[in-house]
Order: structure tokens, then sequence, then C-alpha cells
């Protein structure tokens, strides 16, 4: 039986274009970047190609403004912990958003032990922020805002730019975390007026294990790490060469093909939308209707839980998720969902369908197929399902 993969947001096939790159490099391009001879001139000049890319994608100011980092966990770290350090004597207050990712919450729980203060604004029923909750939330010790560009579980696209003009009037840094948009949707760090952006290249079918925080020109920010002047000073250590070389090929085939992307994406979860109601019956769907990702569908399904399904498509060889990958396995109810209103059964019935380019509307009907008497399965044996037929 054929594996169908709807889990896209945790784990991408590389392009062939970008396999292709990344083998050739292992073979004859070995050099350390900073060496100064011919061997480290062609590693650099790759780095270089590379940065352009993906400046181009992002449409920078400058492709220095580009640091390439180990993946979207710690550009969010270099952002955060990078602002809190630079800007120490300004201030130690930070607000954020009620339904961040884990790497955004745990690197201010971090911060919140050197005695830095956090506000936290809520966000209304399809996970949107109010812009004007941010205004109200910054004080004169502020020193950065940090709110997602889009949810990573319920999909829901934030208004980056009319929070970036509150920030950009009251002189406060601000980060978005755009790890699950950046080659997925038209992300312009220019227009939306951001001073960090985190990403990572597995998103959009590059390589897993790389990707970068832009660091709009002038913004003051301190290494996450110690050691060398890499990446103009701001990230030490050797440069994976062979995964930024895959991160460039695949952030050119993004910009080459983004609207067909978004198109092939959109019609399948308009086709799952359209069909579910025949297959199962009392659940919700999460996330903003019209301000949402292209590929991502949340569906809350009453009187179960969320893994038992996940598990009975896997036997079936569907590939879904629950969550986000790095929360994958946690056994409280998603932050996200509750802060929606979701409640905590209904949390725990949530699954996440992410399409990619390899799936198929024959690929939606199985799964809803499948989904159908999986949800059937867990439904006879749930007591809060009997208990609500009986009631």
């Amino acid at each position: 039986m054929q594996l169908i993969n709807l889990d896209h947001l945790s784990a991408n096939p590389l392009l062939p274009q970008v396999q292709e790159a990344m083998i050739a490099a292992i073979k004859t391009n070995y050099g350390n970047p900073s060496s100064m001879h011919k061997i480290g001139d062609k590693a650099a000049e790759a780095v270089v190609q590379a940065r352009e890319s993906v400046a181009r994608l992002l449409r920078c100011g400058s492709p220095e403004e580009v640091v390439f980092t180990s993946g979207g966990t710690e550009s969010v770290n270099h952002a955060i912990k990078g602002v809190a350090f630079a800007k120490t004597e300004q201030g130690k207050h930070i607000v954020t958003s009620n339904i961040e990712h884990n790497a955004v919450l745990r690197s201010l729980r971090r911060l919140k032990m050197m005695d830095y203060k956090v506000t936290s604004v809520p966000v209304d029923e399809w996970g949107r922020v109010n812009p004007n909750d941010v205004a109200n939330a910054i004080t004169d010790e502020t020193i950065l805002v940090s709110i997602m560009h889009s949810n990573n579980e319920i999909g829901t696209i934030q208004p980056i730019r009319e929070i970036a003009e509150v920030t950009r009037g009251r002189k406060v840094v601000f980060h978005t975390d755009a790890v699950d948009s950046v080659g997925v949707v038209p992300v312009d760090v220019q227009e939306l007026g951001v001073g960090l952006l985190s990403f990572a290249s597995n998103t959009f079918y590059g390589p897993t294990g790389v990707g970068g925080l832009y660091v709009r020109k002038g913004t003051r920010i301190w290494p996450l790490l110690d050691g060398g002047v890499q990446e103009n000073n701001k990230r030490a250590g050797t440069e994976n060469l062979a995964g930024i070389i895959g991160m460039g090929v695949a952030a050119e085939l993004a910009m080459q093909d983004m609207e067909g992307r978004i198109a092939h994406t959109l019609k399948l979860k308009k086709l799952l939308l359209t069909e579910l109601p025949n297959y199962i019956d009392e659940y919700y769907i999460n996330g903003h209707p019209e301000h949402s990702l292209p590929p991502l569908v949340s569906i809350s399904i009453q009187y179960i839980e969320g893994e038992s399904v996940v598990l009975l498509l896997d036997e079936e060889n569907i590939a879904a998720s629950t969550r986000s990958a790095c929360a994958a396995g946690a056994l409280q109810a998603s932050h996200v969902l509750l802060s929606i209103g979701r409640d905590f059964a209904d949390a725990q019935g949530t699954m996440v369908i992410t399409f990619g380019l390899d799936n198929t509307e024959q690929d939606v009907i199985r799964f809803l197929t499948v989904l159908k008497e999986a949800v059937k399965t867990l439904r006879d044996i749930s007591p809060l399902y009997s208990k609500t037929k009986k009631g």
C-alpha cells in the first residue's frame, strides 16, 4: 500500500534538484568557507550564492541581512536571546502571544530565570492577535515583541505588518517566527517591516538541520554562539556547506513555483473541507477561514483522542499529526487550542493535516475513508461518546 504523507510541515522530501546540488557539493566542494585558499574560496562562493538566493526569497534589502543557522529553533533562540542580551541596559520586558511555538516559549522561560519580564497577549477564536493588545502591552521597559507569522497547529496567519507599525512607532524590535511560512506563502520582510525573522529550510523542500535568521540592518543583536567571526560575526561555527547549498536551491525553486504550490494545496484543502461532513460529524475546524496557511487543516474531532486516530491512520500507511512535531508526545492539551477556546477534551481530539506537492485528490478521499472508520472505532469505545448518546 502506497504511503500517503499528510504531515508536510513536519518533514518534506528533498526535491531532486536539491538532492543533486547537495550530492555534488559533498563530492567536490568540501572546503571551509573561512579558509584563505582556492578550496576555501570555492566554498565561500557557494555560501554567497545561497545567501543571495535566500535573500531574494525573503526580499531582503541586502544578502548580508541573512544569517545561516542550524534551523528554526536556533534562529528563534538567537533572535530572542540575542536582542535580550544586547538591550539589557535598556530594559528587560518582552511581549509575545499565547500561541507561540515552544522555541519561543522556552527561550522566554529561560530569560525569566534571568529576571526578564514577559507579557503574553491573547488571541481571538481564530487565533489572531489584535495589534491594539500588543500596543497596550508595550511599556517603557519593552525591548522586544515576538509574534509568529503563522501558527503551525491551526495555520492562522497574523497581522504582522500592522503589529510592525505599532512596534516601529514605539521603537521596539519586532521578531516574527516565520518557520512555517517562508517558502509556503509569499514573505516580504521589507513589506512586513519586521526587524528579525526566523525560517527553516525543510519547510520549503530543502534539507533539515539548516535555516536562517533575517536581521534587518541596524538591528542590535548578540551572537548566540561564541567563537569565530562567521556569518558577519553574528553566528560562530563552520557553516553547514552542503545544507546551505541545498537551501539556496530550494529557495530558488520556491520562488519559481510559489503560485503553483499554493494553488495545488488550496485545491486539496478545499476538497477536504467540502467532503469532510460526508464522512464524519461532530467536529470543529480550527484557525482563521481566510488568513491561513494554504496546506494546513486542523480538525478537532469530538469524543476521541487525536493520537489514537494518528496511530490508526499510520496502520493504513497514512501519515498525519496531532500538533507540532516538536511538541508530539506531550501529555497536556495544546496551549494553542486552549487559547482559541477549545476545551481540554476537544483539544486532545485534534489532528493536523498538511498537504504537499506529492499529494493528490485521491489521497484526500483515501484519507477520509480511513478516517471515517478510525473515528467510528474510537467512538464505539469512548465513554464520552457513549454517555452523550445515552444522555
